[in-house]
């Protein structure tokens, strides 16, 4: 059985970028928009992120008197990933972050902070916004998906998986999906390709990131990189394939533990006790590297009350909590004991580096590992979404956003800056979105 479905847009995937750009395109009251979703219940990974909206010159920083804007933002992202081939892109993205960080607060009602406690490498001022009680990002989510399936023209269909792309003399009018034992035919004047990237997907991590090994997977199943098969055949270029959003920071239990605990003295030891890296000098996607470096690839974080006091406040730590994955040692002896580690060698370890506090007890620790979250290369994008094929020529009535598209990090993982994952993701579904209402 088959399902003929017309509308003016067709969205594939309901994860940031897909919810965003069906948000901003059904403002149009005259616009019938339909998303296909693969799986509700498995999630996104915006769902499972923790909900961190980068953006530059907010009215929150401005009330928390930070000095920021959009230009301050793209050149710090430019400074971690070294990727000028992209700046105007960048730039079009942290352009208009500040933009749908306050229509997320102000017009749809979903409380947001800066978050002055998110300290991160390469962020030259607090720019992480997020609800004030850092419940991650699967409430705000909920909240955008219920905003727009309470509009009268938009459908939005659960476990109705995309197949493929429907193109007719080299112009995508719409998408097959499945849903039950229903063939879905949808017939679409544009289509907006906004699923996930390729990190659950063993063949194509193996093709394009062979050198991060076998790395615990972090993010969801479903991101199986379905549109590289699809994209493909159109001629589409593909970039930076080999980068992905990596994660140093993983527990053995597979939770993670919160980003800015580098920021608050934690400590990095590998399994011999041995202080490898200046834990400062990486982002949590570059760290993986440099935890995947170590023998058997895991090293314990060490930190003290003062340091837990301030990290405790996110889910990771919560959700690392509730797993058991986080451990208490009452003093240095105790922790010499527990981590298995002469307690003279663990002392020196454990000295401050200038200009950084000394840790006291109670000690408290987690043992690490590296771990992919999302991919962050795909294929090639204008500032407008539009795909680029190989010969310089765009894919007519196709536009493409999130995981789908590539990121920022660069060529490599640890060009990754926090919280570009979501700025690419619900910036470039912004564009788009705000592109086909304006225009049709």
């Amino acid at each position: 059985m088959h399902e003929d479905i017309e509308v003016d847009v067709a969205v594939a995937g309901a994860g940031a970028a897909g919810i965003m750009a069906a948000l901003r395109a059904s403002e149009n009251p005259d616009l019938v928009v339909a998303v296909l979703e693969k799986s509700l219940t498995e999630g996104c990974n915006a769902g499972i992120s923790s909900g961190s909206l980068a953006a530059g010159g907010t009215r929150f920083q401005a009330a928390a008197g930070i000095e920021d804007s959009a230009e301050r933002h793209t050149e710090d992202i430019l400074a971690n990933s070294g990727d000028e081939r992209h700046r105007d892109l960048v730039a079009a993205l942290c352009g208009v972050a500040a933009d749908y960080v306050h229509w997320i607060a102000d017009d749809l009602g979903y409380p947001m902070d800066v978050g002055t406690d998110m300290a991160r490498k390469g962020m030259s001022v607090p720019r992480l916004h997020a609800d004030p009680g850092r419940l991650g990002g699967a409430p705000l989510m909920t909240h955008l998906r219920r905003t727009l399936t309470d509009r009268a023209n938009v459908v939005l269909l659960d476990e109705a998986p995309v197949t493929g792309l429907r193109v007719e003399d080299g112009t995508v009018v719409g998408v097959t999906g499945r849903q039950g034992n229903h063939d879905l035919v949808v017939s679409a004047g544009t289509t907006v390709l906004a699923t996930d990237g390729f990190a659950g997907n063993r063949e194509l991590m193996r093709e394009f990131c062979a050198a991060l090994g076998e790395p615990f997977h972090g993010g969801v199943s479903t991101a199986t990189g379905d549109s590289v098969g699809w994209l493909r055949p159109l001629g589409v270029e593909l970039r930076n394939m080999g980068a992905c959003l990596r994660h140093g920071q993983v527990t053995l239990r597979g939770t993670r533990v919160n980003p800015a605990l580098p920021w608050l003295g934690a400590v990095l030891l590998n399994v011999h006790g041995e202080r490898f890296t200046d834990e400062q000098a990486h982002g949590y996607s570059g760290l993986a590297g440099v935890v995947q470096a170590q023998p058997r690839e895991r090293a314990v974080m060490v930190w003290d009350a003062e340091a837990q006091e301030t990290a405790q406040h996110s889910e990771m730590m919560r959700e690392s909590a509730d797993a058991g994955a986080l451990q208490v040692a009452s003093d240095l002896d105790s922790l010499a004991v527990a981590l298995g580690f002469d307690r003279v060698a663990l002392a020196t370890s454990l000295a401050p580096r200038a200009g950084r506090r000394a840790l006291t007890g109670p000690y408290h620790y987690a043992w690490l590992t590296h771990g992919v979250l999302t991919t962050q290369g795909g294929a090639a994008i204008d500032t407008s979404g539009r795909l680029l094929r190989v010969d310089g020529t765009y894919v007519p009535g196709l536009r493409a956003a999130g995981g789908v598209a590539v990121g920022l990090a660069g060529a490599d993982s640890a060009g990754y800056s926090s919280g570009s994952g979501l700025l690419s993701a619900f910036g470039m579904g912004w564009i788009v979105g705000n592109g086909i209402a304006a225009t049709s």
